[in-house]
């Protein structure tokens, strides 16, 4: 009741989650009479990981990607594949998320470098600005879900998992959602009459996707050389957010040319203070979940589960409906890094494999990324659109319940996470 009852007044006052996670541990270390010297040494050890040198490494890329024309070429490539279609440009929108993911590991980075594009251009073709701008965010998502991902670096972390196998993993499940999301907004738009289409030949649409996908073929290399490395086992999967680094530092210096020297101090600012507020969640979760771990609510917790859950259907029903509702008011990474440790054990036990059981937390967490009140994308793409999150919120209940379909259908179809594993 110390704990939750803290963090519930905490996020009342719009303290930052990091702040509260710090205030409420050190409130329950107190309750229970520890030495308070345990609240550096433990942020500064969950800190002192070589996992988590793929962080800052994953965020510069990303951001070397939005400033190297790389974003820009990979829109092209997407409204040449499918922006013919009723609903295309909308289904581009999701598409280049899809593209941009495989390249920057954050959902919150996606969304800033489709969006600034990808809404003006869906306004033009008749989508009301407020559902253009949700499903900017919902596919900024998929940054989360399609490898190389953030949150499953820190899942990996936590729960000591593969992070290369979280990876490989990722690309089925996040594909589906992205198609689930095509088709929807392909069905709203003919539901809806808007983006009317523009009918092409096949020889100008083959004419078109050449041209375009020769600008993007650099691009779509990388994901190419980073997810192959991993699998063949040439380089670890944070030396891979280094060699990610590398390669969209050269293509967008040297071979597309626009980033300048001058240019370079701004992306590493950008990304320097993404870093620090990843790594400021990393250590203060890190400190809550040791402060669970002394008060013993792990223990009451998958005691309270064992009670309730009376095999893995039920046990995933659970933990699908506790994430959803604390993705609402909780930011996705210290969500994995606070429950985690917690539900991995409890889901081995009931014969769920490992990886599968890290897919569906990522899918959920990502799925929070839109819910209100804490949502990061949502966020992002009303500060890009000028859409207050109010008027998101009716187009987005019909996205929020594809996602929830498609969390439901990665829960309890485990060869959509371990297929290819």
């Amino acid at each position: 009741m110390l704990i939750f009852g803290s963090m519930a007044i905490t996020l009342a006052l719009s303290i930052p989650i990091f702040a509260v996670m710090g205030i409420c541990a050190i409130l329950a270390l107190h309750n229970v009479k520890m030495d308070l010297i345990t609240v550096p040494q433990n942020v500064f050890e969950a800190l002192d990981s070589f996992a988590l040198l793929a962080v800052p490494f994953y965020v510069l890329a990303g951001n070397l990607m939005k400033s190297g024309g790389i974003s820009r070429r990979l829109i092209a490539l997407a409204i040449a594949l499918v922006g013919w279609i009723r609903g295309g440009v909308g289904a581009a929108s999701v598409l280049t998320c899809m593209f941009f993911s495989t390249m920057s590991g954050s959902s919150s980075a996606t969304t800033a470098a489709v969006g600034g594009t990808m809404i003006p251009a869906m306004e033009d073709k008749g989508y009301p600005k407020p559902f253009a701008a949700a499903l900017v965010a919902v596919g900024g998502e998929l940054g989360a879900i399609i490898p190389p991902s953030l949150p499953m670096v820190i899942y990996g972390l936590v729960a000591n998992v593969s992070i290369g196998s979280l990876f490989i993993a990722g690309i089925l499940p996040g594909i589906f959602v992205g198609l689930t999301l095509m088709l929807a907004v392909c069905a709203m738009a003919k539901l809806k009459n808007f983006d009317e289409v523009k009918r092409v030949s096949p020889r100008e649409w083959l004419h078109g996707l050449g041209k375009a996908g020769g600008e993007a073929a650099l691009a779509l290399l990388m994901p190419v050389i980073i997810l192959g490395g991993i699998y063949s086992g040439v380089f670890t999967a944070t030396e891979a957010s280094v060699v990610a680094v590398v390669y969209g530092l050269v293509i967008g210096a040297f071979v597309y040319k626009e980033i300048r020297p001058k240019d370079l101090v701004a992306i590493f600012n950008e990304s320097a203070v993404m870093t620090g507020m990843v790594m400021l969640i990393v250590g203060f979760a890190a400190l809550f979940g040791y402060a669970l771990t002394v008060n013993r609510v792990p223990h009451y917790l998958g005691e309270l589960i064992g009670h309730i859950a009376s095999g893995p259907i039920v046990f995933l029903l659970l933990v699908n409906v506790t994430l959803f509702v604390i993705g609402t008011f909780m930011e996705a990474l210290a969500t994995i890094l606070i429950l985690g440790p917690i539900l991995a054990p409890i889901a081995q036990t009931y014969g769920i494999d490992p990886v599968h059981f890290g897919i569906v937390m990522i899918i959920n967490v990502a799925t929070g990324m839109v819910t209100p009140p804490v949502a990061v994308n949502l966020t992002i793409a009303s500060q890009i659109s000028g859409v207050s999150m109010d008027a998101m919120t009716r187009p987005l209940l019909v996205f929020l319940t594809v996602l929830t379909l498609d969390a439901l259908v990665i829960s309890f179809v485990p060869a959509l996470s371990l297929g290819l594993l």
